[in-house]
C-alpha cells in the first residue's frame, strides 16, 4: 500500500534527522520547529515552541516536571519527602492525648495538648522494675522462706518463679520491640495481639494485680514501721499473747489507710515528684543490698553478735529478758532472772513453774554463726508445719506431758500454716517487677533517645531479670550458709530482740537494712499507685468496657485523676485484709494470668508469621513462649488452685461481657489470623471487618499466561510467589482461555492440570482457577472481581510485564495490561508487575547482594514490606535492603535521610538509606526527541490501523453484496425480487480511493514532519528518563529493584505513551518489580 509505504518513509526520514542531530550535538536540534535560547550561563534552555505553550504560562512551565509521571495521583499518593516531613515531629504517644488508632478527625479544631513528663529509660523503666523486684519480699520474707522451705526447695521456688518471669520477659521484649507501645504497656501488648476481649479481660486482671501490689507494699511499709522502727506507735496493744495477732492487724489497717492516703496525694500532685523520690528510694535500696553483701563477707572473719536463747530445743522471744539463764549468782546469792518470771508464778526459787521449763535447760547460740560455720548443712531441708507450731532446733530435749499452755509462753511459733505451694504464692510477687516500667510506657520519652542502648523495654527487662535471678539465688545460699535455722524461721525477728532478720546480717548496722527496706516499700507502693491508674486509663480510653469510660478522663496534663481514685479504693480493700501473706497470693494470680497471655501472644505471632511481626529483639522463640505459658499456668494452680479458678472466672466474665457488648475495636489481633485455617465460622468472621494493618499480608492473585500447548509461559512467576509468601496466607493462580466454556471445557481442565503441575514443581501452595471468557480482558476482570471466597479473597495481583508489546501486531495485548492496572486500582488491590521474570531466581540461593527499593511516592508502604517478606525466604536471605528516595529542590536531603532512618527504625526494618537529589533541570534534547519519536510512532500506527480498517471495510462491502445477490436468487419464482441498492459500488469505491490516496499520503507525511510533542508527554518522558538515569546508576547491579508504578493516564488516548514511559523507566535494569499500592496502609510502626 502506498499510504503505508509513505508513512514508513516519513518515519525513517525523521529518525535519520533525529539521529544526525544527536550525533552532531546533544543540545542542538535540527528540526525546523525547534529553537534554543541561551540564558547566559552557558546552558541552553528550551523556548516555548517546544511545548506548545504561551508566554503567560512560562513562569510555571516546568514546576515539578521531575515527578510529572506521578502527578495525577499526587493527592492520594504523596511524595516521600512530604510524608517524612510529617513524621519528622513524631514522638511517642503521651497520656494526655487520644490513642492514635481512635483519633477522631471530625472533632473540628485540634485541642491543645499538654505533654506529660517524658522519662528516659533509666527513670522510666529501671527504677520501677528495680524497686518492685528488690522490694518487700526480699527484705521481709526471703529469710523466712529459706528457713521454712530449706535451701534446696528455696532453690526450686526461686528457679521456677524466675524462669517464668525470664521467659515472659523474653516474650514481652519481642512484643515491646515490635513497634511503639503507647500508654497501657502490657495491656496494650496483649489487646493488640489477642484482640479486645482477651485484652480487656487480662488488662483488668493485671490492673487488679498491680493495685493489690500497691496494697502489699503499703502493708510491708507499715509492718517495718510498727515492728522494727517505732513499735511504741501502735494504737492497738495486746494485753495477752493470744491477742497480739489481732492487735497487729488492726494497727496495719489504720496506719495502712493513712499511708495510702498520703501516697495517693503524692501521685495526684504529679508523677514528676514520684520520680524525684524514686531516686532517693533506690539509693537506699542499693545501699541496703551492698550492706548485706558486706555483712556476709564480714561474717567470715568476725560474725556479728546476735545471741539466740533456746529452752530445750525451743526458740524463745527475746523481748522481755536480757540474760539467757534461769538464775544467776549475785553477791554469792542465787537469784532468778526475768526469764524465770516469764515461766514461773513468782520470782522465788520454789515457785511453781511451767513443766517444760523445769525439765529443760536454757542454752544460748549465735544467731549469725557465719559463712564458714557449716550451718548450711542444717538448713538444706525444709520445716513446714501448722499455725502455732513452735520453732525448734534439732537438738535433744525433754518433752512435757501437757502442752496446752505453750501458746501462752514466749516461744517463737508459726503465725500461719506453712507448705510449699503457699511459699510459691508468697514469693512470686518479688519477680513481678518487669511490668512496672511497661505500665508507664506512655510517659517514656521518644525512642530516639533509646536507640544507642537498644530498645526501650527489652534490654532493661532482660538485664534486670538476670540480675534478679542471680540476686535471689545468691541470697538463698548466703542466708542458708550464714544464719541459724531457727532465726531464719523467725518471721518477725523475735528471737533476736525484734531485729529485722536480714538486718542482723548487714554491716555496719541493722538500721541500714531497716531504713532501706522501709524506703524500698514506700517507693514500690508509689510506683504501683502510679502505674495502675495509667493502666486503667488506657483500658477506659479504648472504650471496650463502657462502664469504665469515666476513668479515662483526668487532669489537663493527662494525669488519670478518676482512675487514681478507684485505684485507691481497691487498694484500701487489700489493706483491710491487713496480712502481707494473704495479699501476696492474690496478686500472684493476676500477674501470672497476665504473663500467661503475654507468652501466648508472642507464640501466636511467631507461629503465624504475620508481616507486621518484626521485633528488633531477636532472641526469642515460640517454644520458649509456650514453655513460659505452661509454667505460668502450673504456678497458678501450685500457688493456690482456688485463687486460680477465681481469677480465671473473673477474666472469663470480663471476656464474655466485652464480647456481649460487642467490642467495636479492631486492632489486628492474632486470633483472626487463625481464622484462615478454619471453615465456615472462620470465613464468616473474616467478613465481619477488613483486616487490620498489622495483619495485612499480600494475598496474591497470580495472573498467568498460557501458550498454545496450554503450558505456563512464565513458571518463574510461581517461584517468586513461593518466595514472597513462604507458604503463608492465600495464593490463587488464575488464567484465562478465550472462547466459550461449552467448547473449551476440556481445554480448561487441561490448563488447570498444567498450572497445578507447575505449582507443584515450583512448590507454590495455593488454589488454581481457570476461566473461559470471550476475550482475555473480560476474563482477567472476572478473576480480579470474583476470585476467592468470603474473607479469603486476594488483596494483591501479581503479573508479568508484557515484554514484546512493541513487536506485537495486536495492540490488544498491552491494552489488556493497562486495563488490568485500572481494574486493580478500582478494586483497591495492590499490583505487582515483574519485568524479566524469567531471569528471577528459582531455588538457588542468591549470593550476597542487595534488594533496592526506590521509594518515590508513598502509596501504603508495600514497597518496604515486600523486601522484608522476601528476606524471610532462603533464596533472598543474604540480600540486604537498600532504600532510595528522591529529594527535590526544596527538600533538605540530610534531614530527609535522618527522618527516613528513624521511620525505618520504628518499622523495625534494617536497611541502608540513601537520598538521591534530583533537582529540577532543563528538559534535554534527548528527552524531547525521544518523546517526538514516541508520538510519531503512535501516529504512524494509527495511520496503519486506519489503512487496515479501510481494507476490512472493502472486504465487508463485497461480502454484503454477495450475500444480497444470493438471497435474491433463492426467492420464489412468483415473487418479484427486490433490487439491492449499494451505497458503495466497485466503480465508486475505486474512484474515491484513487482520488484520496495521494493527497492523504502527502498530508500524513507532512503532519509527521511538523509534529510537536505534547507538553504533558515531554514532562512525563523527562521524569522517566531522569529517574532511569539515577536508578541505573545506583542499582544496576542489584539482585532486584522495586519501583513505584505510576498510574495509567485518565484518558485512554495516552495508553501507548504510558507503556513507553514505563519501558523507559525500567530500561537497562535486569530484575524489576513495579509496585502499585491498593490505597491502604499495609505497614505500621505500632505494636
Amino acid at each position: 500500500d502506498s499510504l503505508t509505504n509513505s508513512i514508513l518513509v516519513a518515519h525513517l526520514l525523521q529518525s535519520a534527522v533525529i539521529m544526525s542531530s544527536l550525533s552532531l550535538s546533544h543540545v542542538l536540534l535540527l528540526s525546523p520547529s525547534v529553537c534554543l535560547s541561551n540564558t547566559g550561563d552557558g546552558n541552553p534552555r528550551e523556548s516555548s515552541p517546544f511545548i506548545n505553550n504561551t508566554d503567560d504560562d512560562k513562569g510555571t512551565l516546568y514546576d515539578g516536571k521531575n515527578m510529572a509521571l506521578f502527578e495525577e495521583e499526587m493527592d492520594s499518593n504523596p511524595m516521600v519527602s512530604s510524608l517524612l516531613n510529617k513524621l519528622a515531629n513524631y514522638t511517642n504517644l503521651t497520656q494526655g492525648v487520644r490513642e492514635h488508632e481512635e483519633a477522631d478527625e471530625d472533632e473540628g479544631a485540634k485541642k491543645k495538648t499538654v505533654k506529660s513528663p517524658q522519662m528516659g529509660t533509666f527513670i522510666g523503666v529501671y527504677l520501677p522494675c528495680l524497686q518492685n523486684i528488690l522490694g518487700v519480699i526480699l527484705f521481709l520474707r526471703m529469710t523466712w522462706i529459706v528457713g521454712t522451705a530449706g535451701i534446696l526447695e528455696s532453690f526450686i521456688i526461686v528457679s521456677m518463679c524466675c524462669s517464668c518471669t525470664m521467659l515472659t520477659a523474653i516474650s514481652m521484649s519481642a512484643i515491646a520491640t515490635n513497634g511503639v507501645v503507647p500508654a497501657g504497656g502490657s495491656y496494650y501488648m496483649i489487646s493488640r495481639s489477642l484482640g479486645p476481649e482477651f485484652g480487656g479481660a487480662v488488662g483488668l486482671c493485671f490492673y487488679l494485680g498491680t493495685t493489690f501490689a500497691g496494697a502489699m507494699y503499703i502493708l510491708g511499709t507499715i509492718e517495718i514501721l510498727l515492728t522494727y522502727i517505732v513499735p511504741s506507735a501502735a494504737i492497738f496493744k495486746a494485753e495477752e499473747k493470744a491477742q497480739e495477732a489481732d492487735a497487729l492487724l488492726n494497727n496495719m489497717r489504720v496506719y495502712g489507710t493513712c499511708c495510702l492516703t498520703l501516697m495517693a496525694l503524692v501521685v495526684f500532685v504529679g508523677v514528676k515528684y514520684v520520680n524525684k523520690l524514686a531516686l532517693v528510694f533506690l539509693a537506699c535500696v542499693v545501699l541496703s543490698i551492698l550492706a548485706i553483701y558486706a555483712g556476709v563477707i564480714k561474717t567470715i572473719f568476725e560474725p556479728p553478735v546476735f545471741p539466740v536463747c533456746l529452752l530445750g530445743n525451743r526458740t524463745l522471744q527475746n523481748h522481755d529478758f536480757d540474760k539467757c539463764m534461769k538464775t544467776e549468782i549475785i553477791d554469792n546469792l542465787t537469784v532468778t532472772t526475768k526469764l524465770w518470771s516469764l515461766f514461773c508464778e513468782g520470782p522465788e526459787l520454789n515457785a511453781s513453774c511451767n513443766e517444760y521449763f523445769s525439765l529443760n535447760n536454757v542454752t544460748e547460740i549465735q544467731g549469725i554463726p557465719g559463712l564458714t560455720s557449716g550451718v548450711i548443712s542444717e538448713n538444706m531441708w525444709g520445716s513446714y508445719g501448722p499455725a502455732g507450731m513452735l520453732v525448734e532446733k534439732a537438738v535433744p530435749s525433754v518433752p512435757a506431758s501437757v502442752a496446752s499452755q505453750d501458746k501462752y509462753m514466749p516461744y517463737v511459733a508459726n503465725d500461719i500454716t506453712t507448705f510449699f505451694t503457699l511459699l510459691v504464692g508468697i514469693y512470686f510477687p518479688s519477680v513481678t517487677g518487669i511490668m512496672a516500667g511497661s505500665n508507664r510506657s506512655g510517659d517514656l520519652r521518644d525512642a530516639q533517645r533509646s536507640i544507642p542502648i537498644g530498645t526501650i523495654l527489652a534490654i532493661p527487662c532482660i538485664v534486670i531479670i538476670i540480675k534478679s535471678i542471680l540476686k535471689y539465688l545468691s541470697c538463698v545460699v548466703v542466708f542458708g550458709a550464714c544464719i541459724e535455722g531457727v532465726v531464719l524461721r523467725d518471721k518477725f525477728g523475735d528471737s533476736v530482740k525484734g531485729n529485722l532478720v536480714i538486718g542482723t546480717l548487714s554491716w555496719p548496722s541493722p538500721w541500714v537494712i531497716v531504713i532501706g527496706s522501709f524506703f524500698s516499700c514506700c517507693g514500690a507502693g508509689l510506683q504501683s499507685l502510679t502505674g495502675a491508674p495509667r493502666l486503667l486509663q488506657a483500658i477506659a480510653r479504648d472504650g471496650i468496657v463502657p462502664f469504665l469510660q469515666v476513668f479515662g478522663h483526668g487532669k489537663a496534663n493527662g494525669e488519670p485523676t478518676w482512675a487514681l481514685l478507684l485505684t485507691a479504693v481497691i487498694c484500701e480493700s487489700g489493706i483491710l485484709i491487713a496480712s502481707l501473706d494473704a495479699v501476696a497470693p492474690i496478686l500472684s494470680m493476676f500477674f501470672l494470668m497476665c504473663y500467661l497471655f503475654v507468652n501466648l501472644a508472642c507464640a501466636l505471632q511467631t507461629l503465624l508469621r504475620t508481616p507486621n511481626w518484626r521485633p528488633r529483639f531477636k532472641y526469642y522463640h515460640w517454644a520458649l513462649s509456650f514453655l513460659g505459658m505452661s509454667l505460668c499456668l502450673a504456678l497458678m494452680f501450685i500457688s493456690s488452685w482456688y485463687y486460680a479458678l477465681v481469677a480465671m472466672l473473673i477474666a472469663g466474665c470480663i471476656y464474655k461481657y466485652i464480647e456481649y457488648r460487642g467490642a467495636e475495636k479492631e486492632w489486628g489481633d492474632g486470633i483472626r489470623g487463625l481464622s484462615l485455617n478454619a471453615a465456615r465460622y472462620a470465613l464468616i468472621r473474616l467478613e465481619e471487618a477488613p483486616p487490620h494493618t498489622k495483619n495485612w499480608r499480600p494475598q496474591l492473585l497470580v495472573l498467568l499466561s498460557l501458550d498454545s500447548e496450554l503450558s505456563v509461559k512464565h513458571p518463574r512467576l510461581l517461584s517468586f510467589t513461593t518466595q514472597l509468601k513462604a507458604g503463608k496466607g492465600l495464593t490463587i493462580v488464575g488464567s484465562v482461555l478465550e472462547g466459550t466454556y461449552l467448547t473449551r471445557e476440556s481445554d480448561a481442565k487441561r490448563a488447570e492440570q498444567s498450572i497445578k503441575s507447575a505449582m507443584a514443581a515450583e512448590k507454590t501452595k495455593g488454589f488454581c482457577h481457570v476461566v473461559v471468557s470471550s476475550n482475555l480482558r473480560d476474563g482477567f476482570s472476572h478473576l480480579i472481581q470474583s476470585a476467592g471466597l468470603g474473607g479469603m479473597k486476594h488483596n494483591s495481583v501479581l503479573m508479568a510485564w508484557p515484554a514484546n508489546w512493541k513487536q506485537s501486531n495486536d495492540p490488544q495485548s498491552w491494552r489488556n495490561f493497562i486495563e488490568t492496572i485500572r481494574e486493580t486500582t478500582a478494586a483497591h488491590q495492590a499490583l505487582l508487575v515483574a519485568k524479566n521474570v524469567d531471569s528471577f531466581p528459582h531455588q538457588e540461593r542468591l549470593a550476597e547482594g542487595t534488594i533496592d527499593v526506590w521509594w518515590i511516592v508513598h502509596d501504603g508502604g508495600l514497597l518496604m514490606l515486600l523486601p522484608f517478606l522476601l528476606q524471610q525466604h532462603k533464596v533472598w536471605r543474604k540480600c540486604k535492603m537498600r532504600i532510595f528516595t528522591v529529594a527535590q529542590l526544596d527538600d533538605n536531603s540530610i534531614q530527609m535521610k535522618k527522618d527516613l532512618q528513624m521511620f525505618l527504625y520504628h518499622l523495625r526494618l534494617n536497611a541502608e538509606v540513601e537520598v538521591v537529589e534530583m533537582h529540577d533541570s532543563d528538559i534535554s534534547a534527548f528527552t524531547y526527541e525521544k518523546t517526538l519519536v514516541m508520538e510519531q510512532r503512535s501516529q504512524m500506527l494509527k495511520q496503519m490501523q486506519l489503512s487496515r480498517t479501510e481494507r476490512e471495510r472493502e472486504a465487508q462491502l463485497i461480502h454484503d453484496r454477495n450475500t444480497a445477490s444470493h438471497a435474491a436468487l433463492n426467492d420464489n419464482s412468483d415473487a418479484t425480487p427486490e433490487r439491492v441498492h449499494m451505497t458503495w459500488t466497485k466503480e465508486k469505491f475505486c474512484t474515491e480511493r484513487t482520488r484520496n490516496r495521494e493527497p492523504n499520503a502527502s498530508v500524513a507525511v507532512r503532519d509527521l514532519f511538523n509534529m510537536k510533542p505534547n507538553q504533558s508527554n515531554v514532562r512525563c518522558m523527562h521524569t522517566a528518563v531522569k529517574l532511569n538515569e539515577v536508578v541505573v546508576n545506583k542499582s544496576q547491579g542489584a539482585h532486584l529493584v522495586l519501583l513505584n508504578m505510576p498510574g495509567p493516564p485518565k484518558s485512554r488516548g495516552g495508553d501507548e505513551n504510558y507503556m513507553e514511559f514505563l519501558e523507559v523507566l525500567m530500561e537497562g535494569l535486569n530484575r524489576v518489580l513495579l509496585v502499585r499500592g491498593g490505597g491502604r496502609e499495609v505497614i505500621t510502626i505500632y505494636s
